[in-house]
């Protein structure tokens, strides 16, 4: 019973935050739009608690969704076609994933205990809360009447929606990757790539703060045989990782070389460092280092994940007194690229 109750909190939880978002954004895209968002919510339900939660969450989203957004505001009135296509769309949903969960591991593997599940949902609800809170304070500056802002501030404003979204996007990302990994529904697509083309593509994905990533090459590198999303979401998770435990104003240093067999790629932060009982555990969900308290805990988990389903090995290592280093080890084809330096 008490178990029950916990996963209703859950479920309502995830639309209360999903309904946060839609109001922060209501002045910055048509409001029927928004209602895309409850997605968010219906998808990890799904996947976590199955068919029959996941279609609660959805009736939910769209009373919620037209009560409070929808003219006439204040009435659970289903009277536009837009709200019955909205709640068979959610529906929908929730019935594919569903199965598809259960198909790619069971039910039993999918389901986690109690204690872990309050676990993900703080995890998850503080990473959420940040971007979406960044995002209404920008977006209230923009409707606000109250401060004139020039061309600048409007450019700004709309620079932080986008990269917060995409902070959003990122963790609902590492979520649905985490969860194919576990049910060992993410097989590779394996083809050469030169590897500074990966690193270059995992750089992109992560914004402005690139600039404070130095890349040096050592040698003559061979192209490696690879997924090029997978390790790209590999490579651009230990870059985020690394760029967030270090301080603003501190480099992160990447260095490629090569051996016979493997292609290293070496991340060096300036953050706290690790302890040695943490070389492992950081790479489980939802850990962090001993003074790295920031962040889901997904990001290594991910990365390990990813390398490993590629026949590649990441692992960590302490540099006392000047942060941590992360190296992957890739499968190295046997045709070598000249890479520039």
């Amino acid at each position: 019973m008490k178990a029950h109750a916990g996963r209703i909190a859950v479920c309502l939880a995830a639309v209360a935050v999903v309904s946060g978002a839609v109001y922060a954004l209501d002045h910055a895209a048509p409001i029927l739009s928004l209602g895309a968002l409850y997605l968010f919510a219906v998808l990890p339900v799904a996947i976590f608690y199955g068919l029959p939660y996941a279609i609660g969450v959805s009736i939910a989203s769209v009373l919620t969704f037209n009560f409070f957004f929808l003219p006439p505001l204040h009435t659970l009135a289903l009277t536009d076609s837009e709200n019955w296509v909205a709640l068979a769309v959610l529906l929908v949903t929730a019935v594919v994933v569903s199965q598809l969960a259960i198909a790619a591991g069971g039910a039993e593997a999918l389901r986690r205990s109690d204690a872990a599940k309050t676990a993900i949902l703080h995890s998850v609800s503080h990473d959420l809360r940040s971007p979406l809170t960044a995002i209404r304070a920008a977006s209230g500056g923009l409707e606000s009447s109250a401060v004139e802002l020039d061309e600048r501030d409007r450019a700004e404003l709309l620079e932080t929606i986008r990269l917060e979204t995409a902070r959003l996007d990122r963790l609902v990302g590492n979520l649905l990757d985490l969860s194919r990994l576990e049910a060992g529904a993410a097989p590779p697509q394996r083809e050469l790539w030169p590897v500074d083309e990966l690193i270059s593509r995992a750089l992109e994905a992560l914004g402005a703060d690139t600039a404070r990533v130095s890349v040096r090459h050592e040698g003559e590198l061979p192209p490696v045989r690879v997924d090029a999303v997978q390790l790209e979401r590999a490579l651009a998770n230990v870059l985020e990782n690394a760029l967030r435990l270090s301080s603003p104003t501190d480099e992160v240093s990447v260095t490629v070389s090569a051996s016979e067999r493997a292609v290293f790629v070496r991340v060096d932060d300036r953050g706290p460092g690790l302890a040695h009982d943490d070389l492992e555990r950081i790479f489980e969900p939802f850990e962090h280092g001993a003074e790295a308290r920031r962040g889901t805990g997904l990001g290594l988990a991910i990365a390990r994940g990813f390398a490993q389903a590629n026949g590649a090995r990441l692992w960590a290592e302490p540099r006392p007194g000047s942060g941590a280093s992360f190296i992957f080890a890739l499968p190295a084809a046997q045709r070598p690229v000249t890479v520039g330096g």
